[in-house]
């Protein structure tokens, strides 16, 4: 019961800038948990940001209220998963045979600035339109729920980082725990064709990175969320799902 309390703080610390439960040292046996965890912490994130809508709604003009909603998503997350996003795209436009390295480097490179801007401002405008805020904490679950699949089923190719410590330790019962009560939730929210549209896009994600690779990095799963949560939002912006 400890290891499973601490991986929940664990995963807060890792996927907030919530500044409770603060853990730094990645403890053997609470990483899995913490993987296991993240897709709750996914939803309670999104329940939060909801909440903060609902209560502003009546006094902020919409389309305002929705980049006020922007900013503190990325405020509340650290831009955690963007900085993956960055440098993701940094290493797509690198050679092939040092994408790795480039994509290590804590400096992002042009392209990486040029994407992840272009990326922001396309989230911003997808919130300052966006009407079914109650179904927030069903984006952040979800998206968080690829990063989970994608850690148990497919290979981690970097030699360190975070993502070595969750690979090793993440069991299938774990996994499976995370996969049950993500399911659970969809059903209550009746969304079952979002959870099938979500996974199609880990599908592409993996057919593309595997191929590219062999396998994911920390930075691909960041690059795994933002971009779920994107399709998402605009699959659910555009009428589809709703």
């Amino acid at each position: 019961m400890r290891e499973i309390f601490k991986g929940f703080t664990l995963a807060i610390s890792m996927l907030t800038t919530v500044p409770f439960f603060k853990v730094h040292n990645f403890y053997k046996g609470i990483n899995g948990y913490a993987v296991m965890f993240y897709p709750l912490v996914g939803f309670l994130l999104g329940a939060v940001l909801w909440g903060i809508h609902a209560l502003l709604s009546q006094y902020i003009a919409s389309t305002h209220l929705g980049v006020i909603i922007f900013a503190l998503w990325v405020l509340l997350t650290g831009a955690l998963h963007l900085d993956g996003f960055s440098d993701t795209i940094d290493g797509l436009y690198a050679p092939k045979e040092r994408a790795l390295e480039v994509m290590k480097d804590a400096h992002v490179g042009g392209m990486g600035m040029i994407f992840g801007v272009t990326f922001l401002i396309l989230k911003a405008s997808s919130l300052a339109h966006f009407e079914l805020f109650y179904l927030l904490p069903l984006v952040l679950l979800l998206s968080r729920l690829n990063a989970v699949l994608a850690i148990y089923f497919y290979p981690y190719i970097s030699q360190n980082g975070m993502g070595t410590l969750a690979k090793a330790e993440l069991t299938k019962p774990q996994m499976l725990i995370a996969l049950v009560y993500s399911f659970l939730i969809v059903l209550l929210y009746n969304k079952l064709l979002l959870l099938v549209s979500t996974l199609l896009v880990l599908f592409v994600i993996k057919s593309f990175f595997i191929k590219r690779y062999g396998g994911f990095t920390g930075d691909i799963y960041g690059f795994t969320i933002e971009v779920s949560e994107l399709i998402l939002l605009n699959l659910l912006l555009f009428g589809f799902f709703a």
